[in-house]
């Protein structure tokens, strides 16, 4: 109904406007031809100056109902028009001169009701204006063309409201015809859905859609119904089935409860293991670092030991000479001097022995100590280079620590210690591996007063990709079958993320070196706030 009502009005509304655009412009022909006839009329009369023989000549208008107002100029020799006869319809009063509209009023116009219109009067079609003898005005009434607009636009909507009812009418009519069969196919559906009935079916109404959908509902009934005895049959079977199966996932159960016991006490016994080779790689690297360290310290001992067995020979010869009494005062003078300088060397030798096994003892401590306390991040790095001098003197990689004097922190030293050493380790063992000379620049800064930001770098081999996704799991390394255990890096990620809170994170490409970032929590202290000699 809405389509139909649409393309109705849109087609009345537009055979109504071509109506009243016909019904204008052929008033305004009729005007034009009025006008034209009445120009001709009076040529005679103008030419022989008979405007009142004109004014009787115009009195026959009075029969025709459509003009109201008729005027005609004539020119002077000034090219000038003056008035020269005029007709009113009775019951219509005069209008003023159109002198001087001559020029606008040359095409019909319609103005409050009335058509106006002024035409050249000339004895020859197509005349210039030196043979214009002058102008008719002519105004023609238009409630005519008023009565007619306002027929078609009535009888319009007559036609249109009645095309309306006709097509509601038939339209009730379908839907009634349309729709009965399908209130019934509902229904059907609605009891089948309530009752689980299959075994209905749809009937015919003769209309070929409805039959062709009434057609295809009684097939999907009948697949349904088929399909809900195949599936009281499979329930059945499914019931049988459920029976012996619940006695073997019994008999299962149980099996899997043993197997589980197992795997359980498995696994205890793989952690176990795997912390008692964690913790044997620590006690490891500290054993190493005993031997360098006992090494390295033997050599300062031993000179001083030299330096003084030399000092108690030489005190001896002077003993000898004193007790004889051939003493010479520049055999004392010399004694003096290899006296100062062997003391010296005593000195040295001892005081550098001493600070080895005190920053050994340092480092020790720390591995074997997860405690927090006070200390300078850059004389930890010292204690730690130093106790690794054994190790560092072996090969000629540069080592650059970029760390404030003044970072002082609260936080456990020992695993910072015990990472620290792993990763120096594991560049100079894996990264500088075939490579002389490498560099390993260490770089120490605060991150918002809360966290410190450890970076290490190296411009060793790289890591290859398929090693650098599981670097930090356990038992990977390259160095299998020659002393390489593979926990090194998996001590490091335990290290920073259980003991110290924090996380590690790594970038490396082959042949482009490495760089570990490590981000963990401190609490920040203030150094002059520390009493002297109270941090490392």
């Amino acid at each position: 109904m809405a389509i139909t009502t649409l393309s109705l009005i849109l087609s009345s509304g537009v055979n109504l406007y071509s109506q009243i655009s016909t019904y204008r412009q052929t008033l305004q022909k009729d005007v034009v031809i009025y006008a034209d006839m009445i120009g001709r009329g009076a040529i005679e009369p103008m030419i022989r100056d008979q405007g009142s023989a004109q004014d009787e000549n115009l009195k026959t208008l009075v029969a025709s109902e459509l003009i109201e107002n008729v005027h005609i100029y004539k020119m002077t020799g000034q090219s000038k028009p003056d008035f020269f006869a005029s007709y009113n319809k009775k019951g219509i009063a005069p209008v003023n001169p159109k002198l001087e509209q001559v020029n606008t009023l040359n095409q019909p116009k319609t103005v409050q009701g009335a058509v106006e219109v002024i035409r050249p009067i000339c004895v020859i079609e197509d005349c210039e204006n030196d043979d214009i003898l002058g102008y008719v005005y002519l105004r023609a009434s238009a409630d005519t063309l008023e009565d007619l607009i306002t027929q078609s636009i009535w009888t319009t909507i007559s036609v249109l409201v009645i095309c309306l009812l006709i097509c509601f009418f038939l339209t009730l009519k379908l839907q009634n015809a349309i729709t009965t069969p399908i209130d019934i196919l509902v229904k059907l559906v609605q009891r089948i859905s309530r009752q689980r009935d299959y075994s209905s079916r749809a009937e015919m109404h003769g209309f070929r859609e409805l039959d062709i959908l009434g057609g295809a509902f009684n097939n999907m009934l009948q697949r349904t119904q088929e399909h809900m005895e195949r599936q009281t049959e499979a329930e059945a079977e499914q019931v049988k089935l459920n029976l012996s199966l619940e006695e073997k996932v019994q008999q299962r159960t149980m099996a899997l409860k043993e197997a589980n016991s197992e795997l359980i006490q498995t696994l205890e016994k793989l952690h176990q293991f795997q912390r008692q080779m964690v913790q044997n790689e620590k006690m490891a690297s500290l054993g190493d670092m005993v031997a360098g360290v006992a090494h390295e310290v033997n050599t300062p001992i031993g000179l001083g030991v030299t330096a003084s067995t030399m000092m108690l020979d030489r005190l001896s010869d002077m003993r000898r000479s004193f007790e004889d009494k051939t003493l010479k005062a520049s055999s004392l003078s010399k004694f003096i001097a290899e006296g100062e300088e062997n003391l010296n060397i005593i000195y040295r030798n001892l005081n550098r022995a001493a600070e080895l096994i005190s920053s050994f003892k340092q480092v020790a401590v720390d591995q074997s100590s997860e405690n927090n306390r006070i200390f300078s991040f850059s004389k930890l790095m010292d204690e730690i280079l130093m106790s690794m001098r054994p190790k560092l003197r072996k090969v000629n990689h540069q080592i650059n620590v970029h760390c404030a004097p003044d970072l002082v922190v609260e936080s456990k030293a020992g695993p910072i210690n015990q990472v620290m050493i792993n990763l120096i380790m594991n560049s100079i063992i894996h990264g500088f591996e075939d490579i002389d000379k490498g560099q390993i620049d260490i770089t120490i800064e605060f991150m918002d007063d809360t966290k410190i930001c450890i970076e290490f770098k190296d411009n060793g081999k790289g890591i290859p990709e398929h090693l650098r996704k599981r670097i930090f799991d356990p038992f990977v390394t390259t160095k299998r079958g020659q002393g390489g255990s593979g926990l090194g890096m998996h001590l490091v990620y335990n290290l920073v993320t259980q003991a110290l809170n924090g996380s590690i994170s790594i970038v490396s490409e082959v042949d482009q070196g490495v760089q570990f970032r490590i981000l963990f929590p401190v609490k920040k202290v203030d150094i002059n706030k520390v009493p002297n000699g109270s941090f490392m």
